[in-house]
C-alpha cells in the first residue's frame, strides 16, 4: 500500500471517530441523558413521589437501562470479535451495527415530554447504544494495521481528538439553533429550526435524528477509505469463533500483564463509563441546570476532551500508555471525591450561601477534567490494548478488550442505582465510581508498560 493509501486509510479510520462521538455526546452525556431523566422525575413526582425520591429513581431508571444494554455488549462482543476473525473481515460487522446506532438514535424523535413511553424511548437508546459500542469494538481491532507500536499511541489521541472535535461541532450546531430554553429560544435566542414546535421540546428532541443523520453523513469517508486486510477464504463459523475465544480465554493463565490489565480497565473503563453516563443526569438532578446549561457545560468539556486527547497522544509516544493511563486515574478519582462532596447548598461539610456560583464554577472544572482526562484514558488504553493483542487475531484481542470494558458495565450502573435507591441522594450515588477507579489503579500495577507479546508467544507453543 502506498503512503498516500495509508494516510487516507488512517484519515478514514479517523472520521468513525468522528461521526460516532454524538452519540456519547449528544445523547448519553449532555442533552437527551438529562432531557430523559428529568421528564422520568417529573412524572414520578406527578404521581405523588417527593422531589428526591422522584429524582433517585430517575437517576436508578437511567442506570437500569446502561445495566441491560452493558450486559448484551458484554457478553457478546468476544463471541463475535472470534467470529469476524475467523474470516479477517470487519467492514461487515461495523456495516451492521451501523444500522442499528442509526436506528436506535433516529426514533429517539419519538421521545414524548410527558413522560409517556419512558420504557419504549430507554429501549430504543438501548439500541442504539448497542450498535455505536459493537462497531467501536469493531474500528478499534483496525487500530494495529494502522502503525507499529510507537506510533499507534499517537493515531489513537489524534482518532479521539478528532471525534471529540466532531462532538464539539454537533454539539453546538444543537444548542445554536435547535435545543430550546425555558423560554422557547435557543442559546443564540432563535427559535427551534424548521419550525419545531418548542413546548413540545421538538427543538430537544431532534437530536435523535440529527445524531442519526451525522453518523450517516460522516462513516461516508470511512466507507471509502478502510478497506478489510484481505480476507483469508475462511467461512465465518460459530464453533470456530468459540473454539478461538475458548483458547484465547486459557491462554490468559500465561499472560499476567494481559490478564492485569483486563481486569484494570475493567474497573476504570467501567467507572469512566459511569461518569459520562451519569455526569449530565448529575447536573440535572443534583445542581440543577437545565439542558442549555448542560449543554454549554459539554462545550467546555469537550473541548479539553480534543486538547487533552491529542496531548496525550503525544505523552503516549514519549513515555508509553501505562503512565499516562496512571495519571488520568488518579486525576478521575479526585473528580469523583469532589462530586460526591458537593451540591448546592454545601461544599464537604461547608456550608454555601443561598443562590451561590461556587458548586457551578467547581462541576465546570470538573468538566474540563472529565472531558481531558477522560480522552486520554479511552486513548492510551487503546495503545497498550495493541501492545498486548495478537498480531493474527486483532478483532478478538479487542473482543477480550471489549469483553473486559463490558462484561462488568452493570456494576457502574447498578451500583450508582443501587446506593442512588438506599440513600435517596443522586449525588452520594456516584461514589461507587471511586471505588472501581481504585480497583483499575491497583491492578494496573502488574501490567508490562510494553505489552506481553513474548508471553503470548510462549502461551501459544504451551
Amino acid at each position: 500500500m502506498t503512503h498516500k493509501a495509508e494516510r487516507r486509510r488512517i484519515w478514514g479510520w479517523f472520521f468513525f471517530d468522528w461521526a460516532s462521538q454524538p452519540y456519547h455526546t449528544l445523547l448519553l452525556t449532555f442533552i437527551f441523558g438529562p432531557y430523559i431523566v428529568g421528564i422520568a422525575a417529573d412524572t414520578f413526582m406527578a404521581d405523588g413521589v417527593s422531589e428526591s425520591t422522584a429524582k433517585a429513581q430517575a437517576q436508578t431508571m437511567w442506570s437500569s437501562m446502561l445495566t441491560v444494554a452493558g450486559l448484551v455488549i458484554g457478553f457478546s462482543a468476544p463471541v463475535l470479535g472470534a467470529l469476524a476473525d475467523t474470516a479477517g473481515r470487519r467492514i461487515p460487522w461495523i456495516f451492521a451495527f451501523s444500522f442499528l446506532y442509526v436506528i436506535g438514535a433516529g426514533a429517539l424523535w419519538f421521545a414524548s415530554p410527558d413522560g409517556s413511553n419512558l420504557t419504549q424511548t430507554l429501549t430504543l437508546f438501548a439500541i442504539g447504544f448497542i450498535g455505536a459500542e459493537f462497531a467501536l469494538i469493531f474500528v478499534n481491532a483496525q487500530l494495529p494495521g494502522l502503525g507499529d507500536d510507537q506510533e499507534v499511541g499517537e493515531i489513537s489521541g489524534s482518532g479521539f481528538a478528532f471525534g471529540y472535535l466532531g462532538g464539539l461541532v454537533s454539539l453546538i450546531i444543537l444548542l445554536a439553533f435547535f435545543v430550546e430554553q425555558a423560554n422557547g429560544k435557543t442559546l443564540f435566542g432563535l427559535d427551534p429550526a424548521f419550525g419545531l414546535d418548542a413546548s413540545q421540546k421538538e427543538g430537544t428532541r431532534a437530536v435523535g435524528p440529527i445524531v442519526a443523520i451525522w453518523f450517516v453523513v460522516f462513516m461516508v469517508p470511512y466507507f471509502l477509505w478502510v478497506r478489510d486486510r484481505t480476507p483469508n477464504g475462511n467461512k465465518p463459523s460459530i464453533s470456530a469463533a468459540l473454539k478461538r475465544l475458548s483458547g484465547s480465554i486459557s491462554s490468559l493463565r500465561y499472560r499476567l500483564s494481559l490478564s492485569s490489565y483486563l481486569g484494570s480497565s475493567m474497573f476504570y473503563r467501567d467507572a469512566l463509563g459511569g461518569l459520562y453516563g451519569f455526569g449530565g443526569t448529575y447536573a440535572r438532578l443534583v445542581l440543577d441546570w437545565t439542558i442549555v446549561q448542560i449543554g454549554v457545560f459539554g462545550i467546555i468539556s469537550i473541548i479539553a476532551a480534543a486538547l487533552f486527547s491529542f496531548l496525550g497522544g503525544k505523552a503516549d509516544r514519549k513515555y508509553g500508555p501505562k503512565p499516562v493511563i496512571t495519571f488520568a486515574i488518579w486525576v478521575l478519582m479526585f473528580v469523583c471525591v469532589v462530586v460526591v462532596g458537593m451540591d448546592r447548598t454545601q461544599l464537604f461539610g461547608i456550608s454555601l450561601a443561598e443562590g451561590s456560583r461556587v458548586p457551578d464554577l467547581i462541576f465546570y472544572g470538573c468538566g474540563i477534567l472529565i472531558g481531558g482526562m477522560g480522552g486520554v484514558l479511552q486513548s492510551a488504553s487503546r495503545s497498550l490494548m495493541v501492545r498486548h493483542s495478537d498480531p493474527e487475531n486483532p478483532t478478538e484481542s479487542f473482543g477480550l478488550f471489549g469483553l473486559s470494558g463490558r462484561a462488568t458495565s452493570f456494576l457502574a450502573p447498578a451500583s450508582i442505582g443501587a446506593v442512588t435507591a438506599a440513600t435517596e441522594s443522586a449525588r452520594i450515588g456516584i461514589s461507587p465510581l471511586i471505588v472501581l477507579f481504585l480497583l483499575g489503579l491497583i491492578l494496573l500495577r502488574w501490567v508490562k508498560p510494553e505489552g506481553d507479546r513474548a508471553e503470548w508467544e510462549n502461551s501459544s507453543q504451551a
